[in-house]
């Protein structure tokens, strides 16, 4: 009996050690791992809208732009806590961001993940581009889908009263396994995207006018757990 149990022992500790670990996006100190993306601080001596504040990380919402994590990643789960502490307002989460400036000369290509106050978990096209079932009941006529200005690159979540209230924190998990989406909002599934045309690539926060903190930002890899 004593041997089963050190085996077993020994077979847990084994399979525990080789499990993916989660990951913290952010340190609670500083902005190490990240760069920020914000225009008006090319020629201007305009404020870095992203800071830690108390542990958390903060986007002050202006000046517009990104803070961008320097590393790559596919296939992973983002578990994110976030909340409007002020005024409710816009922001957003960008998956497998690459190329900087992309739309607008200021959104990098990538899917976005939408946080605004009462559309949480809707898809923007970011000249990038993912499906949904019932696409035209969600994205509007097929003739004016696109990924560029101008176009209808929304698409609308599954359901806009899964947040909390203003305030209070909500608990966004954003799963990304090859080229497919799925988002939940406080344990609700909210949106679920295949055909993505990208698997890989960069993680971004938005300053886009309105306060948001970030208690939570952390990363798990789960392609080993789907092999």
């Amino acid at each position: 009996m004593k041997k089963f149990l050190l085996v077993f022992s020994v077979s847990f500790v084994a399979l525990w050690s080789c499990a993916p670990k989660t990951t913290s996006l952010f340190n609670g100190k500083d902005l190490n791992g990240w760069h920020i993306d914000v225009p008006a601080m090319d020629s201007t001596d305009a404020r870095n809208p992203f800071i830690i504040r108390d542990g958390m990380l903060v986007s002050l919402g202006t000046p517009a732009g990104h803070i961008i994590t320097d590393a790559t990643y596919e296939d992973f789960r983002l578990d994110i806590e976030y909340r409007f502490a002020g005024k409710p307002g816009n922001c957003g989460v960008l998956v497998f961001a690459s190329t900087p400036r992309s739309l607008y000369k200021m959104f990098p290509k990538s899917i976005e993940v939408q946080m605004m106050h009462e559309n949480a978990g809707d898809f923007w096209c970011i000249v990038e581009d993912i499906k949904v079932d019932d696409m035209v009941e969600r994205r509007g006529p097929k003739e004016e889908w696109g990924i560029t200005e101008g176009k209808k690159r929304r698409i609308l979540n599954l359901t806009d009263d899964s947040e909390k209230p203003v305030g209070e924190w909500n608990h966004m998990v954003i799963e990304c396994l090859k080229n497919e989406i799925k988002v939940w909002v406080n344990g609700d599934m909210v949106n679920h995207g295949y055909d993505a045309t990208a698997q890989t690539g960069q993680i971004a926060l938005q300053a886009e006018g309105s306060e948001v903190e970030f208690r939570k930002v952390e990363l798990l890899p789960i392609s080993k757990l789907t092999e």
